[in-house]
């Protein structure tokens, strides 16, 4: 899914972030952002910081990755968070799922879209076998908007910045 935008069929519009949007957004820079991506990012996008670091390094190692990370999010034209991957597919094709819910739009079924167009767009790439999710057992919220997706648990991990976390996985296209 290259390109600038793409509307999937959960009413989510996706506009992927670019380095200069991603440098922007580290500068506290919410119009230059907004004016980069064409569309009207909203104040969330400047707490999060901590990943457009991770994902501006990233894309400047290796810029085939912004095909793949970081997009906007917006429903019926609204900026509802971000979702992507940690990056491309690896060698054995699995791709880790991330998205975000701006915490004033949150408890309205936004988490569970963005986790379906993440899917969908998954399933549409033929490189990738495997979707990965690690949540924190502690996340209940993260952990109900997984459950119905058919996702099983498959082992446990340390992040050093997040803690305990649990390992779950599903085929990229069901059975």
């Amino acid at each position: 899914m290259s390109g600038a935008a793409h509307v999937d069929g959960h009413g989510v519009v996706l506009v992927r972030l670019d380095v200069a949007t991603m440098a922007a957004l580290l500068d506290d820079d919410l119009d230059r952002a907004s004016a980069l991506a064409g569309v009207p990012l909203t104040p969330y996008f400047l707490t999060q910081n901590w990943l457009w670091r991770i994902r501006h390094d990233q894309l400047l190692t290796d810029p085939a990755a912004a095909d793949w990370v970081a997009r906007a999010a917006l429903v019926a034209g609204v900026p509802v968070g971000h979702v992507g991957f940690h990056g491309p597919p690896d060698d054995d094709g699995m791709v880790e799922v991330a998205y975000s819910v701006d915490t004033a739009l949150r408890r309205r079924g936004h988490a569970r879209r963005l986790l379906a167009t993440a899917l969908d767009w998954a399933a549409s790439e033929p490189a990738v076998r495997t979707v990965r999710a690690s949540i924190s057992p502690d996340n209940v919220a993260s952990l109900a908007t997984l459950r119905p997706f058919g996702f099983a648990q498959v082992g446990e991990q340390w992040d050093d910045e997040d803690g305990l976390e649990i390992i779950y996985e599903r085929p990229a296209r069901p059975l």
